[in-house]
């Protein structure tokens, strides 16, 4: 069995800093702390390195199948591993889309063949196939994704009896994303006759409005009390939303939750300056306001996890105008480095960050044994430096689309070595590709 011995890693990881060394025998972490040796061990000095849990991104798009122009599963899990993310959970809005087993299970089969990180593939709900997802074995598949707007085809779910069935009979986590379609649709006319249809970018934020974000979170709210359904609400983009969330009870008796964006806790409307469509998103970036009031949710308990929404389209497509532009951008690879940027400026402590980025993943979706740095754990976990400087240039970006919103920045941190099952599949730079990533499993609470 192989072994790998981390020594001296200042270890970030259940609201403690502390250095320790860490062992790693096969897929698993055996033991931690000071002071081991190991026979035949392969020995990593880590002193100055800090030691993390690797990150769980509970929302990505990496365009498999259908939609591999713009990104594919073995380049963006790549990519995400290069940035400190070990584990993903990727959405059904592909194509065909994952909206039946069999071609959900068509996924699972392509990344067991290509991805460097563990992985996952919510179940998509549409108008018509409430009684396929209740088949689905969720021990073996993260949740439920329902469409509450802004999608195309048979996956806007919009009808009240359909979303009261799903709300109802769901067996597991469902994972929202809530935009009122009819009011962005009715802004959007309004606008366009008023302005014309060549608009700036900056529009994006009045079209996708606060209210239209919060009247749908608000309705999926409802439904969720209703029914007593185990809700998680993805990238709260408003601080009107903020309302809708509990701090004053633990995580584990939590029934709805809320995630946050990378993008949302970064970037403001006054970005669209000089960005444009290359930071279009759904839901928009909106305020100041309502970036640093999300951020504030997130510390004091009323957001529960980080993610990255990643959804990488090309240059050329974002370079089209504002209303023809699709929404999105590659964020995996820079997430981790975003956040601690933050750390860095003094706005969120590195123990915030693990928990949103790992613990509270882990917990949330009943992940087994990943998200901690615990003994008989599997070994997923970053090692980075907290002093080390890197732009975000074209040369150095992994995303097939080969853009990021961060180009030009840069960031005072870097991953420097990221282990998946045990696994050191990136080493400053270089890839060991002879594993791929696992499976994930799940003991959800429905």
């Amino acid at each position: 069995m192989k072994k790998t011995l981390i020594k001296n890693a200042t270890i970030v990881n259940e609201d403690e800093i502390f250095v320790s060394d860490v062992l790693i025998e096969g897929e698993y972490i055996s033991l931690i702390e000071p002071g081991i040796s190991a026979e035949n061990a392969t020995v990593i000095d880590a002193e100055g390195l800090y030691l993390l849990p690797g990150a769980i991104d509970d929302q990505v798009h990496f365009r498999e199948p259908g939609l591999t122009h713009k990104g594919e599963i073995y380049t963006e899990a790549r990519a995400a591993v290069a940035g400190g993310i070990t584990s993903y959970m990727e959405m059904p809005n592909t194509s065909p889309q994952a909206v039946t087993i069999s071609e959900l299970e068509k996924k699972y089969t392509r990344a067991a063949e290509c991805s460097l990180a563990n992985y996952s593939f919510y179940m998509g709900g549409t108008n018509t196939n409430l009684e396929e997802t209740l088949k689905v074995d969720y021990k073996k598949v993260c949740g439920l994704k329902l469409f509450m707007g802004s999608s195309t085809g048979d996956m806007l779910v919009d009808n009240t009896k359909t979303l009261e069935g799903f709300f109802s009979e769901a067996n597991t986590l469902i994972a929202t994303h809530c935009e009122y379609d009819p009011l962005v649709k009715e802004t959007q006319k309004r606008i366009v006759e008023e302005y014309g249809g060549d608009l700036p970018a900056y529009f994006h934020p009045i079209i996708r409005s606060e209210e239209a974000c919060y009247r749908s979170s608000s309705m999926a709210v409802e439904l969720a009390k209703k029914f007593n359904t185990r809700l998680h609400i993805l990238h709260i983009s408003t601080a009107k939303e903020l309302s809708l969330f509990r701090n004053d009870i633990p995580l584990k008796e939590k029934r709805i939750t809320a995630e946050a964006c990378v993008h949302h806790l970064w970037f403001s409307d006054e970005d669209y300056k000089t960005k444009g469509n290359y930071i279009k998103w759904n839901p928009a970036v909106k305020t100041a306001y309502d970036r640093d009031h999300i951020l504030k949710a997130v510390i004091d308990g009323r957001i529960d996890v980080i993610a990255t929404d990643h959804a990488p389209h090309t240059i050329e497509e974002k370079e089209l105008p504002y209303l023809k532009a699709p929404s999105g951008g590659p964020l995996v690879q820079h997430a981790l480095q975003a956040m601690i940027e933050l750390h860095k400026q003094g706005k969120i402590s590195l123990e915030t960050i693990v928990r949103k980025m790992s613990h509270n993943v882990a917990d949330m979706f009943g992940i087994d044994k990943r998200g901690y740095i615990r003994e008989g754990y599997f070994a997923d976990m970053v090692l980075v430096n907290l002093n080390k400087a890197q732009e975000v240039t074209k040369s150095n970006i992994l995303y097939k689309c080969g853009w990021s919103p961060f180009e030009g920045y840069t960031f005072h941190s870097g991953v420097e070595k990221t282990f998946v099952n045990g696994h050191l599949v990136y080493n400053n730079g270089q890839f060991d590709e002879t594993k791929y990533g696992q499976r994930m499993t799940f003991n959800q609470r429905s």
